[in-house]
């Protein structure tokens, strides 16, 4: 419902609790306007609280960084070397 909501349910019951002057045997018109302007700030209420619990969840993430290649200093790449691999034949020169 929101804010709106809440705003439109405190004007409704204003209208319904100072505005209308009916008086029907059945229903008294001025406790059902302040009903709803009681619900409407209660609607009010919860949607405030709801935002600000919401602004303090904060999901965290973990990021891994994984690099499937290195530079090397001649600018190439070149792909890492498995754990169990034996190790590259060193230059000759």
């Amino acid at each position: 419902m929101g804010i709106s909501g809440g705003i439109f349910l405190i004007a409704l019951g204003a209208m319904l609790a100072f505005a209308i002057r009916l008086d029907p045997w059945w229903i008294d018109i001025d406790m059902v306007g302040v009903v709803l302007i009681l619900a409407g700030v209660a609607v009010i209420l919860v949607t405030i609280w709801y935002w600000k619990d919401r602004r303090r969840r904060v999901i965290r993430s973990w990021v891994e960084e994984n690099r499937l290649s290195h530079q090397t200093g001649d600018g190439g790449s070149q792909p890492p070397i498995p754990p169990d691999a034996p190790p590259p034949p060193s230059p000759s020169g």
